[in-house]
């Protein structure tokens, strides 16, 4: 087998919107219409990207939705003024946090493996693992906000230092028993006719994948 062999896209089971309108002409947006997202939106995306495959099935990611002015005005104002003004129009603001405390749930969500326990009991281990699968998660909510017809501007252009202290004295009534740590915020709306610059180049496929 060679990683140089021709891509074949009749492999993929995803039809040609689909891949489209997850992929190959999504797009990062710079500016959102007023155009509202819906409960039923949210709720559906929660519901389809929370079977993505996490490190001992841990789920470390939580997400805070920043909805009314009130709330989105909080989140702005942590983020840099060049994200300020790109993410100012869109209707949510969601605030992507690994919850650093997670293993308090692995026993119940892991059964079986007593062992698992003890190894999160590593608390450098343990928050490793928290950031590296919540960015994983994250990830998953991209793809699944454009599944339901929504576009999303990831940024990690902001104070985290600040988000997590303005998060810390609302966390116990957010998750009982957590501690947060903010690792991204994503505007999430409609993308405004004029959102998009001209799209930058990929890297070629040598350039990033390989045999061993």
């Amino acid at each position: 087998m060679s990683i140089d062999a021709p891509a074949d896209p009749t492999l993929l089971v995803a039809d040609s919107t689909t891949q489209e309108r997850l992929f190959t002409t999504a797009r990062t947006p710079k500016k959102f219409t007023t155009e509202p997202v819906t409960e039923a939106q949210l709720a559906t995306v929660r519901d389809l990207v929370q079977w993505g495959p996490t490190m001992t099935n841990a789920q470390p990611l939580r997400v805070l939705f920043a909805r009314t002015p009130e709330a989105r005005n909080v989140v702005l104002a942590h983020l840099l003024p060049y994200n300020q003004e790109r993410a100012g129009d869109a209707p949510v603001l969601a605030v992507f946090c690994a919850d650093h405390a997670f293993e308090r749930n692995i026993e119940r969500i892991f059964p079986g493996a007593p062992a698992v326990a003890a190894m999160y009991g590593n608390e450098s281990f343990r928050d490793r693992v928290a950031d590296s699968q919540a960015w994983m998660q994250a990830g998953y909510w991209i793809i699944g906000l454009r599944a339901v017809g929504l576009d999303v501007l990831p940024m990690m252009g902001f104070d985290t230092n600040g988000m997590d202290a303005m998060l810390e004295p609302r966390q116990e009534s957010l998750f009982a028993g957590s501690r947060l740590r903010s690792i991204m915020v994503a505007a999430v709306g409609h993308a405004a006719p004029d959102a998009y610059p001209p799209r930058p180049p990929r890297l070629e496929r040598h350039e990033v994948v390989a045999d061993l």
